[in-house]
């Protein structure tokens, strides 16, 4: 294939700047949703902003998954982006409350490019390769979402739009770029798709017939739904607790960001020999509750730095529960429990922000670092199931 190494350096430069304008709007976001909004409904249309753009991608992402096998990875691919860039602009021109959603509403429906672009380097990488070049993918994805918050902040301090604007470019330079560069990768099969098969919901009735697997489901559900969290009001407790700017907003973003990166690339497998698996994902939980109600109490800026390698090993158990997961199943069920597991995580990323956005709306006034300590309650809720769902499989024919 002649187009191979053209095509995986402008695969892999979609993806930094995918995670470019992702990471550069979360600092100014609650600037924007001010600017347009009272300033007391802040932390509620956040929160109902992120569910939209969660609940658009759990509904839209099958569809557009199954139109790349149909049309081919390149339409599709060119859809998501040319989707991405119409509604940063939109959010950048966006003057009342029903454009802001309508922003986050086509962002979430065109917002496949992640999964298109991970079928893309599939097709195009021989099996033996593929480590290495997922690798490659996940930490230019990594790189970009660092730089985009740093970027964001610095861009917000000087207009509220203009991180809007830059991740607007970004999509667009992004989408020049995959259509100059990128050949087709897989020839449409066309047909028709099934479109039961497309239900998001479907694989999570299967889970009522497998009673061992619910509480390891709920624990994804748990865990994804703690992240939602920092997503939702990270930005907003950094101005209210410390008065950020958000050049300090997005710095912080940034060094949690690089903190997660070298945990995630040194940490996870020496922790799984030391604690064993199951052992490593509750001191990782023990690690993110640990700064949780540290941050919850702080006064001073300058300590969420220092808490903060503390804060990232809280992903040291990540792969771990991913490896205990897919051990709870025979190989001939994998597909469809990860089918489950990716279905909780999408209705974690539907509900979760809507309560943390309320409770962050009742107590900012009075004490905005309590939302870290509801960020705890919900750790604390997972740490049994984790315990009860990471039990040895009884699966037939296993010892």
């Amino acid at each position: 294939m002649h187009h191979r190494t053209p095509s995986l350096f402008a695969i892999y430069l979609c993806v930094a700047l995918d995670a470019m304008g992702i990471g550069l709007v979360f600092p100014i976001l609650p600037a924007l949703v001010q600017d347009v909004t009272q300033a007391a409904q802040v932390a509620p249309v956040i929160g109902v902003m992120a569910a939209l753009y969660a609940a658009m991608q759990l509904v839209c992402a099958p569809v557009l998954g199954a139109l790349s096998d149909r049309l081919g990875r390149r339409p599709v691919l060119l859809l998501s982006l040319a989707g991405a860039c119409a509604s940063y602009l939109l959010l950048a021109c966006a003057g009342s409350l029903p454009l802001l959603l309508l922003g986050r509403a086509v962002a979430g429906l065109t917002g496949a490019s992640m999964s298109v672009a991970t079928a893309y380097l599939t097709d195009v990488t021989p099996e033996d390769q593929r480590a290495r070049r997922f690798g490659l993918f996940n930490a230019m994805f990594g790189a970009g979402f660092i730089a985009g918050p740093v970027l964001g902040g610095l861009l917000g301090d000087h207009g509220v739009r203009l991180p809007f604007i830059a991740a607007a470019v970004l999509n667009g330079t992004n989408f020049v770029l995959a259509w100059v560069s990128l050949p087709e990768s897989r020839q449409g099969r066309g047909g028709h798709i099934d479109l039961a098969a497309l239900n998001p919901l479907r694989p999570l009735a299967w889970v009522l017939s497998q009673r061992q697997l619910v509480p390891l489901v709920f624990t994804f559900f748990m865990l994804a739904a703690t992240g939602e969290a920092y997503a939702v009001c990270w930005a907003l407790w950094g101005g209210d607790a410390f008065h950020w700017n958000g050049t300090w907003i997005g710095l912080s973003l940034g060094a949690f960001g690089l903190c997660q990166m070298l945990v995630q690339a040194f940490a996870p497998g020496p922790a799984s020999r030391w604690l064993g698996e199951r052992g490593a994902v509750l001191a990782g939980v023990a690690c993110a509750c640990l700064a949780l109600v540290a941050m919850a109490f702080m006064r001073q800026g300058w300590m969420v730095f220092v808490a903060m390698p503390v804060f990232a090993l809280g992903s040291i158990g990540t792969p771990a529960l991913q490896a205990l997961a897919s051990r709870q199943v025979g190989a001939d069920l994998q597909g469809q429990f990860q089918g489950v597991l990716a279905s909780a995580i999408s209705l974690a990323s539907i509900i979760a922000p809507l309560g943390f956005s309320a409770f962050y709306h009742a107590v900012r006034s009075d004490w905005p670092g309590a939302i870290w300590l509801l960020v705890v309650a919900v750790y604390a809720v997972a740490v049994p199931l984790v315990v009860l769902g990471t039990r040895r499989p009884r699966i037939p024919g296993r010892v």
